[in-house]
């Protein structure tokens, strides 16, 4: 459960500094705006919609108290801006759907900016945490709730009946978000007496996948896309994502956390200098060919007890890495990278002090609840071809609604609109592989060369949403780079990232635009972005 929490603070939007943009807002300045009000804010009901009720209430400057949200603990953010609080409750009728729209607005050093804030795993939204960086950075905030639960609650997503609740699975998957948009820039005109100069989503995991699917279905939302580590090809990669515990479950094998961690770590040790440095990190994990095989024998120590590591156990790491298949062997999606975290081979010792498996709550939830309609099923006892199957019903039953893959953007830069993606090589739960495969597809799609308003880049050594696991440079100020080229046209030729190691030292690099990667120069200091360059790689 703590790597879970971990994992889900690590992908709530906006929860570090390092989507704040602080050279953008200090270069733009606040703007001159009408006198500011905050209350009796009236709004127009998005077509389909019902507005049930508005309410506005300023809040003083100080401390925001987050509350908990399960499996979330409270915080607190110091220094948050006093704003005005408008909170707007939608309907779609005969759907019997209550959806929250939150709007933030920082009574003075409005920057002109608008920001959405998305979400993360089945939260459809922010809870507070987004949404205060964001006014701090002078931005009015947005965030809709789509009137469906927290992080890891789906018990909305069926009917008494039994079936899939329709109407708020789309309020999850696309509609919500729009009508948010819609709701926040009328807000927003009316508190300020002028409308937002900009408009920008920023978000990861969840939160990413959102982001594109404005791109795709509402391409004149925004001006500017920041996704990160989108969650694209939902309906696939939610199902193949469980695959870790089906071969645990399968070949009867249940690896320590400490064995999976030695396989981690001398496939990082073996794969480092490909990338030219030894630094840590697999620069390329798909060109990693290191064979788990050759840790069989070795012994590690696991909480004061010695493990010694058997052909059974590098067979199960050698399948999770290679992915899922069909008992045929056609494959259908990515494996979990090579070098990146077994989160997803989540284990447990039972009552009866055998060691069984943990699934991931998400995957889990997806299977159990969306396909077979039944929230208690025992996922561990999926077999091969029952996972092949429900792969193909997941494809059949939800690409058209969450799927979030339609590879045609041509709409969204005619809008004049730029999305900017980064991705986590090393992240342990949406492979960024995914993520490069809808950038070919909509270079097929959009004509070739996307670089104009597409950019790509990816992290080696990020875990899923800059998480705690990561061990290579991060993104500082991914947003700021956006802004930027979204309001001065300057496209990020190189995305600036850090991080601070183990030893204390800050290492940096320049993340290369895909499929362009980053390579030593052979002098200087390996810690330092000035000793490495952008190579053009063909794939």
């Amino acid at each position: 459960m703590k790597r879970i929490l971990a994992v889900l603070a690590a992908a709530v939007p906006l929860a570090a500094a390092l989507y704040a943009p602080s050279g953008a807002a200090a270069e733009t300045g606040s703007l001159a705006a009408a006198p500011f009000t905050c209350s009796s804010v009236s709004v127009n009901a998005p077509v389909g919609t019902t507005v049930e009720a508005v309410t506005a209430a300023r809040r003083e400057a100080g401390t925001v108290h987050v509350p908990a949200v399960p499996p979330l603990g409270a915080v607190e953010i110091p220094d948050v801006p006093a704003h005005c609080d408008v909170t707007i409750t939608l309907t779609h009728p005969g759907a019997d759907d209550h959806a929250k729209v939150r709007v933030w607005l920082p009574e003075t050093g409005w920057t002109g900016r608008f920001q959405a804030v998305g979400g993360s795993a089945y939260a459809a939204g922010d809870y507070g945490t987004g949404l205060a960086a964001a006014i701090k950075n002078g931005y009015a905030a947005a965030t809709t709730d789509a009137g469906v639960g927290p992080y890891l609650d789906t018990s909305w997503a069926l009917t008494g009946e039994g079936k899939v609740n329709t109407p708020l699975l789309k309020n999850f998957a696309d509609r919500s978000q729009h009508e948010m948009t819609l709701l926040a820039k009328q807000v927003i005109a009316k508190v300020y007496g002028r409308p937002a100069a900009y408009s920008y989503w920023n978000g990861c995991s969840t939160g990413g996948r959102q982001g594109y699917m404005e791109a795709q279905r509402h391409p004149g939302d925004y001006d500017g896309i920041l996704a990160t580590a989108p969650a694209v090809n939902w309906d696939e990669f939610e199902v193949a994502t469980l695959w870790p515990q089906v071969v645990m479950n399968q070949e009867n094998t249940f690896p320590a956390p400490c064995e999976f961690d030695a396989f981690t770590q001398a496939a990082v040790k073996a794969c480092d200098r490909l990338d030219g440095v030894s630094d840590g990190l697999i620069g390329d994990p798909a060109k990693c060919a290191f064979d788990p095989r050759r840790l069989i024998g070795k012994t590690v120590e696991c909480d004061g007890k010695q493990e010694t590591i058997t052909a059974a156990d590098a067979a199960v790491v050698r399948r999770i890495w290679d992915g899922p298949r069909t008992p045929t062997g056609r494959k259908l999606w990515a494996g979990v990278p090579v070098g990146a975290g077994f989160d997803l081979a989540g284990t447990r010792v039972d009552a009866d002090g055998d060691r069984v498996g943990a699934p991931f709550p998400v995957p889990a939830a997806w299977v159990s609840t969306f396909l077979k309609r039944q929230p208690s099923f025992d996922v561990s006892t999926i077999t091969y071809a029952e996972f092949a199957e429900l792969f193909a019903q997941s494809q059949a039953e939800y690409d058209t609604i969450i799927g979030t893959d339609d590879p045609d953007l041509s709409a969204f830069r005619r809008s004049g609109g730029k999305l900017l993606t980064w991705h986590g090589q090393a992240d342990q739960l949406i492979p960024a592989q995914g993520t490069v495969n809808y950038f070919q597809h909509a270079q097929r799609a959009t004509g070739g060369r996307l670089d104009d308003f597409y950019r790509l880049f990816l992290a080696p050594g990020v875990a899923h949403c800059a998480g705690p696991t990561s061990t290579g440079p991060v993104p500082t100020d991914a947003l700021g780079a956006l802004t930027a080229w979204v309001e001065r046209g300057k496209a990020p030729r190189t995305l600036s990232a850090a991080i601070t190691n183990a030893s204390g030292a800050t290492v940096t690099r320049e993340l290369c635009p895909y499929p362009s990667v980053s390579r030593y120069t052979g002098h200087g200091d390996p810690a330092d972005a000035a000793s490495h360059r952008c190579v053009p790689v063909r794939r």
